[in-house]
């Protein structure tokens, strides 16, 4: 480490800690906010902090609001009949842009008494009659499905996949919106 330069490298190293950036992508990114934009430093910082104010958990359904109640739980228009349940709040984003499921979400990331508790609650106070699941196909994650489907036995509900266009292992945020609208369409009953 070059001395004098313990701040460069701390910047470095923050971007590095990121999903997907490598050292010299980081080197890259530190370099271009310290020696040519210090604008976009200074806006990316701003922005992180305000994100980090204002960003939480729909109480409702576990997506990301502004609020306590998200837009797609307030959105009225949205086909309450329809539940799609994702893994990661992020993968709303992604199933939104294929413009294939027009209902209600809910973000089930890790397998807890409290979370089923308040997914069946959800079930009850929204009219589900079809649970889509949008998770990355995998063993592990059939083993969910499972796990989720026998906790909700006693609604009368159609329980369906994302299928063909998603490969086995890959992350939503990986798959291009043409295989996701695909998958969507052509889902089938677990």
């Amino acid at each position: 480490m070059n001395r004098g330069l313990e701040k460069f490298y701390e910047l470095v190293e923050a971007f590095e800690s990121l999903p997907t950036i490598g050292k010299k992508s980081a080197l890259r990114l530190a370099y271009h906010i310290v020696m040519n934009d210090n604008y976009c430093g200074i806006k990316i910082a701003h922005s992180i902090e305000n994100a980090l104010k204002s960003i939480k958990k729909c109480k409702r359904c576990g997506s990301m609001s502004e609020n306590e109640i998200c837009e797609y739980c307030l959105d009225e228009s949205r086909d309450k009949t329809k539940l799609c349940i994702v893994q990661s709040a992020k993968d709303i984003f992604i199933i939104e842009e294929s413009k294939e499921f027009d209902g209600r979400y809910f973000v089930i990331d890790e397998l807890v008494i409290d979370e089923i508790i308040k997914l069946q609650d959800f079930i009850k106070n929204n009219e589900v009659k079809n649970i889509l699941f949008a998770i990355t196909p995998s063993i592990a994650n059939d083993a969910f499905i499972l796990f989720i489907e026998d906790k909700l036995k006693d609604f009368d509900i159609t329980f369906t996949k994302i299928a063909q266009g998603v490969p086995t292992g890959v992350s939503l945020e990986n798959v291009d919106l043409l295989s996701l609208s695909k998958a969507i369409q052509s889902r089938v009953e677990v």
